[in-house]
């Protein structure tokens, strides 16, 4: 029950997404409903209501806002991250996947596959942090770790 079984993404006032970032973003998020780990650990000795949860994610004020209720809408977590630590490896993110998308049109197999594997590394970095940056909010696995950082990415699209 420690799950996510809806996420919102409040892109409102972002530019409108490149056919490959609204791909991205379907895929995590369709990839994140089928299979994921989300737990609240407790708080201050406080019970935390039980999953599963829907969970909205935005950006306000620079910080990345985790909104989580639990299906029957009651609030059960909301917590605030600084978008600094993610500044850097989301930039690298975008440069290599704009790299393998052009990369997909021209280039042979084995340069695509050298591409995608640096992908893989950078988005790998991204959810190591994200983890960390969770650490005593929420536990999750490193698949929905890659997943919500997809999703954190897609919320940076042209902001």
């Amino acid at each position: 029950m420690s799950r996510i079984t809806y996420i919102a993404l409040d892109d409102a006032g972002l530019p409108a997404p490149t056919p490959e970032i609204e791909q991205e973003r379907k895929v995590a998020m369709f990839d994140l409903l089928e299979d994921n780990t989300f737990v609240l650990p407790p708080r201050d000795d406080r019970a935390v209501p039980e999953g599963p949860y829907h969970v909205g994610l935005s950006i306000r004020d620079k910080r990345l806002v985790f909104d989580v209720n639990t299906e029957a809408d009651e609030k059960a977590a909301e917590f605030h991250l600084s978008l600094g630590p993610f500044r850097q490896v989301v930039k690298d993110y975008f440069q290599i996947c704009e790299s393998y998308f052009d990369a997909v049109k021209t280039l042979p197999p084995s340069q695509i596959e050298t591409i995608d594997m640096a992908r893989r590394g950078i988005h790998n970095e991204g959810s190591r942090v994200l983890q960390e940056r969770l650490s005593g909010k929420a536990e999750v696995d490193v698949d929905t770790a890659r997943r919500l950082f997809t999703l954190i990415c897609v919320l940076h699209y042209g902001g």
